[in-house]
């Protein structure tokens, strides 16, 4: 197809601005993956549309179809947890040992941070574990969902993680694309080098500590958590969050509540999902390293490449999707198992919840379909290389971090997809970073500025595979979620362009830019927070809820938006 310029970015941005507009996910998914079948065949489209579609769900040899059934299974291991009475009995402990909101966003956050090898893991791990813990204290949804997304993606881009793995493997390839692999610094070093330069990644982690440490919010925000704390209603009204557990599946069996029947699933899910990882990384590693010829073992291995290298090998090896898979299956045996042993339900009733579970994740599964496929509408249609093209004339060495970060954070935002702006972004900036420097010590600034626009825009966008999931697992509706979330990210993309200004004009170094950018944080959040508190006549921290909610008999729908008589 010819090049279509401006055309190309009709789709994604149709498609966000009516999400936003409408609060229609789905009708505007639709629509705007309609309207890119329609430049693209230059007539009515549909069968375009539809082939594009089919085409999403059965992408990357089946990729998409083992994360619907991951969420599938997922939806059902939580539907079962509900039913054997686990919400309840997590009411019950959270009333017990969680006093505070604070205290459960920082537990939150702290258990995403851990969670660092998987940003689909850690959505679906954390959002699930702690949904019914933050209704018990009246922690908005919108927020545990901001605590959620703002902590995958940017702590799966730092840690030994599937991320990194990819990151690898981009800057290997320029290098060699480039034909400059004998003299360049090895991918790896230049990755650790490029970590300073992932400043929003950084400093979106250190934003979300900030927020919750500081119970300070603002924008749409700052009346999610209002409401929340004052009425008991964690979505608002007419909200639809993509998971309504006890609207879809009634009340649960309150006869027996035991922690176990919560955590002891969960437990089995993270462990079975990190066992599946690291043993497929493994043996596909040790495939790899038979056909080169390389030592099979891990210490001599370790000996010729650093014990560090191969473990990320490993793990970037490791075939997560598949991994998910086995952990949200054994999630479901273990909560059937559990509730047959202690007499809650038989083994019919089990398969009933199942197929229930399957039911609360329809919503989610729909867009999630849609949102892979108007990112496939995007790479079809050239948006993202006319976005680059539109950047490269406007190219300095003082610029280059910048015009860097908002390309990649556009192509990211119409996208939906951190992993396609980093393929199609990371050979052109280092190309570009390479031929602007003397060598290659603007390659690192180059790839940190990819990493970080890519994740910006990634948590900007509504048609983002982590944003749906962040909002599913959270329980939150997902354009409540991006509007609340939003103003939190641009305020750390402004302190981001300032640390790269003061990087490219100044020569500030990271070690000196970052903390300036972390006391930026602080200072806007307190500004902001008191100019928006002060404009709707509320406070900045919305107030500590009445003494009656920590009654461990008040059992608040947590799907509902009316707090009960």
């Amino acid at each position: 197809m010819v090049d279509i310029g401006w055309l190309s970015l009709v789709p994604p941005v149709l498609a966000i601005v009516l999400a936003i507009v409408t609060r229609r996910p789905m009708l505007s998914l639709f629509l705007g993956i309609w309207s890119g079948a329609v430049i693209h065949t230059e007539g009515l489209g549909l069968a375009q549309t539809f082939d594009w579609i089919v085409s999403a769900i059965i992408a990357d040899d089946g990729f998409h179809v083992q994360i619907l059934v991951f969420t599938l299974l997922l939806g059902s291991g939580v539907a079962l947890i509900w039913r054997l009475g686990g919400a309840i009995a997590v009411r019950q402990w959270a009333t017990a040992n969680l006093r505070s909101q604070r205290a459960v966003g920082l537990t939150t956050w702290i258990l995403g941070l851990a969670m660092f090898f998987d940003d689909y893991a850690n959505t679906a791990i954390v959002g699930s574990t702690m949904r019914e813990i933050s209704d018990e204290l009246r922690v908005s949804r919108e927020k545990l969902a901001y605590i959620v997304d703002s902590t995958a993606a940017p702590v799966a881009t730092l840690g030994i993680s599937s991320w990194v793995a990819f990151q690898l493997s981009l800057i290997s390839s320029a290098y060699e694309d480039m034909g400059v692999a004998a003299d360049a610094p090895s991918a790896f070093q230049t990755f650790v080098d490029s970590i300073p330069y992932n400043t929003y990644a950084l400093l979106a982690i250190v934003m979300v500590g900030i927020v919750v440490v500081s119970g300070r919010d603002y924008g749409e925000m700052l009346d999610a958590e209002h409401r929340s704390r004052t009425t008991g209603a964690v979505n608002r009204e007419g909200a639809q969050p993509l998971q309504k557990v006890q609207e879809d599946l009634g009340e649960p069996i309150d006869e027996r509540p035991m922690l176990r029947t919560f955590f002891a699933p969960v437990v089995v899910l993270i462990t079975v999902t990190l066992a599946g990882a690291f043993w497929t990384g493994y043996q596909s590693w040790l495939s790899s390293q038979a056909e080169a010829g390389a030592p099979t073992a891990v210490g001599a291995a370790a000996d010729e490449v650093g014990l560090t290298q191969v473990l990320i090998d490993i793990v970037g090896a490791g075939d997560f999707a598949t991994a998910l898979t086995w952990g949200s299956f054994a999630m479901v045996v273990s909560a059937i198992a559990i509730g047959i042993a202690y007499g809650l339900f038989d083994l019919g009733d089990g398969v009933d919840t199942v197929i229930d579970g399957f039911g609360i994740m329809l919503t989610a599964v729909t867009i999630l379909v849609l949102a892979w496929t108007i990112s496939s509408v995007a790479e079809t249609l050239g948006t993202g290389d006319y976005v680059a093209s539109l950047v490269e004339p406007y190219l300095s060495a003082e610029l280059l971090p910048v015009l860097i970060l908002v390309a990649a954070a556009f192509v990211a935002f119409t996208m939906g997809s951190s992993w396609a702006t980093m393929g199609l972004v990371t050979p052109i900036a280092i190309q570009v970073a390479y031929e602007l420097g003397t060598g290659f010590e603007l390659v690192p600034v180059a790839v940190g500025a990819v990493f970080s626009g890519a994740i910006f825009g990634d948590h900007a966008s509504p048609i983002s595979d982590t944003t749906v999931l962040s909002a599913t697992f959270s329980g939150a509706d997902l354009i409540d979620h991006v509007r609340t979330q939003l103003p939190y990210a641009l305020t750390v993309f402004a302190v981001v362009v300032a640390c790269y200004l003061l990087n490219g004009y100044l020569g500030v170094p990271p070690i000196v830019f970052l903390p300036l950018g972390v006391v930026a944080l602080v200072g806007l959040v307190n500004v902001l927070s008191r100019f928006d508190a002060d404009r709707k006549g509320l406070e900045p921290v919305a107030p500590t809820p009445a003494a009656d909610v920590a009654d461990p008999e008040s059992e608040i729908d947590s799907d509902s938006t009316e707090r009960p008589e």
